[in-house]
């Protein structure tokens, strides 16, 4: 075992011991009391973590979880350079399978060249939204995309983590090391979502009281699709599990054919107390002019741009 990696199971352990015994031998408050058993469980959580990756390491024959990120995507001004920022992140995070469903019929050559350039292990699916709900007054958007990566997965894969990742929000590595993990379904914060500006589980005393949503209405898991992630295993068991074609209750839906309750999830990101997701979403940028397409521009680079840019004539 690597010098740093043991210096740092010996400081974990010794916190996690001196975090009992505080806690054993003073009065904590309430609002201490959660912060003790959500540090000694998230300590619990890390040391775990490093032992497993640390094992890994040692014994080829033994992987890290493999997990599939599964990203709707559309053609726009912004599709590429979304990707782009996302694809910075994955490049950070060992073991990944990208899976990135278009909404398309035709694919996109410039997402293909993209996805290979980044040399990212991945699968580039074409997955369009049904006819017939294209004329709805509330699409039901990236559903057919997400159902598309999960059949995929389901032909592919046997063990590991699935996630859904759209290429609009912003993500920090810290969130793909605490579910790589997942034995069923497992939960955190996301930031940014709605008005309310977080959408998370409620926990008390590290146990599942509620649900804080800008949007709870009717559903009985009012969540957001960064939040969650289910492990292969769980989901190849619960083979008409599916995202429905219904506009926001996507997750709740999804969540309801995993028969899953909610005192099974398993709860991360330090008891749901770190954010590492936010929906960000850019700016919807307005069309360009046309000056590009100006007759004096003609065999030169702008041509080549042009498409780049997504600029019909």
């Amino acid at each position: 075992m690597r010098g740093p990696t043991l210096q740092m199971m010996v400081y974990g352990s010794v916190l996690i011991m001196m975090l009992i015994l505080v806690y054993r031998y003073t009065q904590p408050s309430p609002v201490h009391h959660l912060q003790y058993i959500g540090a000694i469980a998230a300590l619990k959580e890390s040391l775990s973590r490093i032992i497993k990756e640390e094992l890994a390491r040692k014994n080829s024959n033994v992987k890290i979880p493999t997990i599939y990120i599964i990203t709707p995507t559309y053609r726009r001004q912004e599709q590429i350079p979304e990707l782009t920022r996302f694809a910075q992140t994955l490049m950070h995070v060992p073991n990944i399978h990208w899976i990135v469903a278009d909404d398309a019929n035709v694919t996109n050559r410039q997402v293909v060249e993209y996805l290979t350039y980044t040399g990212i292990s991945h699968t580039y699916l074409l997955t369009p939204m049904p006819e017939k709900y294209k004329s709805s007054s509330i699409k039901p958007k990236g559903v057919a995309n997400r159902n598309g990566g999960l059949q995929w997965v389901r032909e592919h894969a046997t063990t590991g983590v699935v996630y859904f990742a759209d290429d609009d929000n912003t993500y920090d590595i810290r969130v793909f090391q605490e579910m790589r993990y997942t034995e069923r379904v497992s939960m955190w914060p996301v930031g940014l979502v709605t008005k309310a500006g977080l959408s998370t589980p409620v926990l008390k005393n590290g146990k599942f009281f509620s649900w804080y949503d800008g949007w709870i209405a009717s559903r009985k898991f009012p969540i957001d699709m960064a939040g969650f992630a289910v492990s292969v295993q769980y989901l190849l068991k619960v083979p008409d599990a599916a995202m429905p074609y219904k506009a926001g209750y996507e997750e709740d839906g999804f969540m309801k054919s995993l028969k899953i309750r909610p005192e099974e999830i398993e709860f991360k990101a330090e008891e749901c107390t770190k954010i590492y997701v936010w929906h960000t979403q850019t700016k919807k940028n307005g069309p360009s002019n046309k000056d590009i397409l100006d007759s004096k521009y003609n065999d030169t680079n702008l041509r080549i741009l042009q498409k780049r840019m997504m600029i019909a004539p």
